[in-house]
């Protein structure tokens, strides 16, 4: 008789859900942005295009088939630990649920014992400490945003300032923010990616910066990699919006913006604030927007970095289009001598008609 070999069963594939929770104080803009990224695409991550990738399982409010009691109930298990491992996205500012006598500001889901609303903030107190990791997406989830602007009435915050900006998951990652308003799309997925290679030891911990972000995404400036970049160097400022000059002057921050937009525009390489026209509002930085308004008036730095320029740039811009204008004709021993088949060309012997 032969011998029958047994080949040993392979392990199960891992699986990765991704929880996201849009029930915070925010306008869903991130789940928007989600289905516009490229690089990587939201269907990258969903059917596991790239190799070495777990597979992937996403519980959105927008795009799952679940909803009602059916999506509450992973939000249940993923509570009670038993969902792992997960990745917490939180899309939306938290509240203080303890600044107010009674009611409530943000909630998801009823709890079936009291009949009442489950506050959004006991939903993050229940499912953190079991995350894999916590993913605060766009500006509000990440520094407070538009809804903890000062005198609001919600005492709206971040993430790292409900969680602490200490914190660290089951996994010993810290909170993960990846700003924006709302995010821009690649960022977004390209973070979860690396989170995901992360997860399936295929990377190191996530590096971060001081505030949490991605280092890669934002150690640069927007005006370090603006379309618009070269205008400012040479002292050319709009004074009306449709110019393709450098908008400085009418109230953009990029100078001072840790943000990528400029570099990787918005949707498949194209669009992006300052591509478009559109001012740099600082909607990726932690003192967004109160340190930023009002809008549209120029920053204050920019009064003397412009003047600065001035003394400069104009001269030297004068100096490059000369030499421009020296670049744009061809050496004299480029034109051949007159022959009947190489006509000589009219105007001054040796003279550049390019």
């Amino acid at each position: 008789m032969g011998t029958i070999f047994h080949q040993p069963a392979r392990p199960a594939p891992l699986l990765v859900t991704i929880l996201w929770i849009t029930a915070g104080l925010g306008c869903d803009g991130e789940s928007v942005a989600l289905t516009a990224a490229t690089q990587p695409s939201l269907e990258d991550l969903l059917q596991g295009s790239l190799p070495g990738m777990p597979n992937v399982k996403l519980l959105n409010p927008f795009y799952s088939y679940e909803n009602g009691g059916e999506y509450l109930s992973y939000l249940e298990k993923a509570a009670t630990g038993l969902l792992s491992p997960f990745i917490l996205v939180v899309e939306g500012s938290l509240p203080n649920e303890k600044n107010k006598a009674e009611g409530y500001w943000a909630a998801l889901g009823t709890d079936p014992e009291t009949g009442q609303p489950i506050p959004t903030c006991t939903w993050m107190d229940r499912l953190a400490p079991h995350a894999w990791a916590v993913v605060a997406v766009g500006t509000c989830a990440a520094y407070g945003g538009i809804h903890a602007m000062a005198g609001n009435p919600t005492g709206a915050m971040g993430v790292p300032d409900y969680l602490g900006w200490n914190w660290k998951s089951s996994s010993g990652n810290p909170i993960v923010c990846v700003p924006g308003c709302p995010t821009q799309p690649d960022n977004l997925t390209e973070t979860l990616l690396y989170l995901l290679f992360q997860i399936a030891g295929r990377a190191p911990m996530i590096p971060l910066d001081e505030v949490l972000r991605p280092k890669w995404l934002f150690s640069a400036t927007v005006h370090e990699s603006c379309d618009r970049g070269g205008y400012y160097e040479q002292a050319q400022f709009a004074e009306n919006y449709g110019s393709e000059q450098c908008i400085v002057k009418l109230g953009c921050w990029g100078p001072v913006v840790q943000c990528n937009v400029g570099k990787r525009h918005w949707v498949n390489g194209v669009g992006g604030c300052p591509s478009v026209g559109g001012i740099c509002i600082g909607c990726t930085m932690p003192g967004f927007p109160d340190k930023f308004m009002p809008f549209m008036d120029q920053p204050p730095g920019s009064l003397l970095s412009t003047q600065a320029v001035l003394t400069y740039g104009r001269s030297i811009h004068a100096l490059r289009r000369y030499t421009m204008d020296s670049l744009n004709r061809a050496p004299d021993w480029r034109h051949p001598q007159a022959t009947p088949s190489h006509p000589q060309p009219t105007g001054k012997k040796g003279e550049s008609h390019e």
